[in-house]
């Protein structure tokens, strides 16, 4: 039997600056492919592993989600993609950036106003920021983040 070459999980995590927990749940979410195991049982990842955890940890720190993820690690095993395909990806991420900032723009506006209301003396059960925060439960504002 040839020896299988690679690291195991502890060290592929450590290597990537990751949980070996985050390891599994990016197996189970199709975004690393489960390795191989020795006889013993131990998963063995190949050490490409190293780079696609780093690509994985770099799109989500642009704000891509794991599916997005997924598409765009697909993208690159497909003879058919292209640049204008990667290039389309990261336009919709930036105007959908775009949309959350609006959003958060809106909440400290909406902010802004509540505590010029307020101020600032008297007991906390007449608060006009307290008062007000109910109405803004049905405007869906923090569902726009």
């Amino acid at each position: 039997m040839s020896k299988i070459i690679g690291m195991r999980a502890g060290q592929l995590a450590k290597a990537a600056d990751v949980n070996v927990e985050t390891l599994r749940y990016y197996e189970r979410r199709g975004l690393l492919p489960e390795p191989p195991r020795q006889a013993s049982g131990y998963r063995i990842y190949p050490e490409s592993s190293i780079d696609r955890l780093k690509f994985i940890k770099g799109a989500q720190a642009l704000g891509f989600t794991l599916e997005e993820i997924l598409d765009l690690l697909n993208m690159r095993l497909d003879t058919d993609a292209n640049r204008t395909d990667v290039r389309k990806r990261a336009r919709e991420k930036v105007n959908h950036i775009q949309e959350k900032i609006r959003a958060l723009q809106e909440m400290e506006h909406a902010l802004n106003q509540l505590i010029s209301q307020c101020h600032g003396d008297g007991s906390a059960a007449d608060c006009p920021i307290l008062e007000a925060i109910p109405s803004f439960g049905t405007k869906d504002i923090d569902n726009e983040v």
